[in-house]
């Protein structure tokens, strides 16, 4: 089995999230959800758990963060600053918070971050490995 990375992340209502995270690109996983939770796949590699805060809890005593706290930053890696520019603007026209942080444009480098309707904190980004300086 490849190493991957599942990434479990409490929401206050699974069926925006589900609709805020298929906005940006993610494809449902039928076969490994249900009414507490969601897995929505990112690629072969990386998906991410949307689980309700019931679920949630029944993993952890720890509490679930304020929306306006920054618990992680979770960085995706796009194909094109035009695929950065766009995954942010899903992230606008679903229920999110677009450019939390100031874009970052370092013209071998490019990101935005963005935060979901619950306040987790995504960066997309896209590099040009052969563009990126020498130091």
């Amino acid at each position: 089995m490849a190493r991957s990375i599942i990434v479990s992340l409490p929401v206050a209502d699974l069926s925006t999230a589900q609709t805020f995270y298929t906005a940006l690109g993610f494809v449902k996983s039928p076969q490994c959800s249900d009414e507490s939770g969601v897995l929505m796949v990112w690629s072969e590699t990386i998906s991410v758990m949307l689980l309700t805060h019931e679920k949630w809890r029944s993993f952890t005593t720890r509490p679930i963060p304020p929306k306006t706290s920054s618990e992680v930053a979770l960085n995706i890696s796009c194909e094109s600053r035009e695929e950065v520019d766009a995954m942010n603007q899903a992230a606008f026209d679903n229920g999110g918070i677009a450019d939390i942080n100031p874009v970052q444009d370092h013209g071998f480098m490019y990101g935005r971050d963005f935060a979901d309707p619950d306040g987790h904190v995504w960066g997309a980004m896209w590099m040009d490995m052969s563009a990126m300086p020498a130091s």
